[in-house]
């Protein structure tokens, strides 16, 4: 049983996926209660991840999984996006994978995986962690497990970190190296019944907000123990200059009565780093957010859409290859038109600053609903609280 998981169009949709290859799930109020396939799916089938990049790399590990051939696909954004490093390493494990896209991209065609036996594999640098974070998910239902060795410190480490956590918490045999070495045994797992933390990916847009307004107070009950990679966002807000209380039970940003610019590293806390960006855009001083590579290919170019959208205020913005620099200096109070590039996380943050900003108007506000539908219910509450 999952309690009170995550619900959003990526979620939905890799549930909805997990039911055409034989998984069943029955949702009573907010929880989810999943009928388990005892590590193979009865069936194959064509599975569509929309826009849902984690859910399509994870599928694609999964899929090996399944007792006939499974076409993993996405929307046109997403078969534009990486996922041949993926297949590769599937392919390297013995699982017979034919992408159709250029190069490999989705739709991607998954023959049954028979014997799956693990293995080990050396592994560089990824364009994503997903990758690997696909194959250490399935490793219990192997023969022999997998390892990973990492040859280059890996893409995002914090989002590794968090999966072996979940894997040791859900009873998997896991051993780890400072994450340049990662082993997952075989034997498969117990049902379980594991509440999901709120998401901090989520709540980093109301720290922000509170990070905005001088005085402000948020708090989220995330524990301050908790091992969400955007959690390390924190740090890079009180850098900023505003203030972080942690507790067991939550944790609270207090606006401080000026923020400053400062050189950041968002590497550990990618999915926070257009949040952050815009929080720069309302210090005093310029800033530079560093270790963006990922963030070239996620659901758009962000680095080239924060770039365009907070040009729109009339800050002065520099690209380069993983880093953005933000000069404020110029930014002005008319009217801006945001374009979303159909990106969640562009909607949601310049959304928080229209909170400090008048006349931020946002197109395609529905898009949110990739990963946190009730935004702008919440935002309103926000807003008359």
């Amino acid at each position: 049983m999952l309690r009170a998981p995550l619900v959003s169009a990526d979620t939905s949709g890799l549930l909805e996926a997990l039911g055409q290859l034989g998984a069943s799930c029955m949702i009573d109020g907010s929880d989810w209660h999943l009928a388990g396939v005892g590590g193979r799916f009865p069936r194959g089938g064509v599975v569509n991840l929309g826009d849902g990049g984690t859910p399509a790399r994870f599928m694609l590990a999964a899929a090996a999984l399944a007792e006939g051939s499974v076409t993993v696909d996405g929307s046109a954004r997403m078969r534009e996006r990486p996922v041949a490093e993926g297949v590769e390493l599937l392919r390297a494990l013995g699982v017979s994978l034919a992408g159709t896209g250029a190069p490999e991209g989705l739709p991607v065609k998954v023959e049954p995986w028979s014997p799956a036996t693990g293995g080990h594999l050396a592994v560089g640098r990824t364009a994503s962690s997903q990758f690997i974070s696909a194959l250490l998910l399935i490793a219990p239902w192997t023969r022999d497990g997998i390892t990973i060795e990492c040859t280059e410190p890996p893409t995002s480490r914090t989002y590794l970190e968090l999966t072996t956590q979940l894997l040791r918490q859900l009873g998997a045999v896991v051993s780890c190296d400072d994450q340049t070495r990662i082993a997952v045994g075989s034997g498969g797992l117990a049902p379980f019944d594991l509440a999901i933390e709120p998401d901090a990916s989520s709540a980093i847009y109301w720290w922000a907000a509170a990070a905005m307004v001088p005085g402000a107070r948020v708090s989220v009950p995330i524990p301050s123990g908790s091992v969400q990679p955007d959690l390390q966002a924190l740090t890079l807000l009180e850098q900023l200059g505003a203030t972080v209380e942690r507790s067991e039970r939550s944790v609270t940003v207090i606006g401080p009565d000026r923020l400053h610019g400062a050189r950041l590293d968002a590497e550990a806390c990618p999915d926070a780093a257009v949040m952050l960006a815009v929080v720069c855009a309302c210090a005093t001083g310029c800033s530079r957010i560093d270790g963006l590579h990922t963030l070239r290919v996620k659901e758009t170019d962000r680095i080239h859409a924060l770039a365009s959208e907070l040009g729109k205020t009339g800050c002065g913005v520099v690209e380069h290859p993983d880093a953005i620099e933000i000069d404020p200096s110029t930014s002005t109070q008319g009217p801006i038109q945001v374009h979303t590039w159909n990106d969640h996380r562009i909607a949601m943050a310049f959304g928080v600053l229209g909170l400090v900003r008048p006349d931020v108007r946002i197109e395609d506000p529905g898009c949110v609903g990739k990963s946190y539908p009730g935004f702008w219910t919440d935002r309103a509450r926000l807003v008359h609280s």
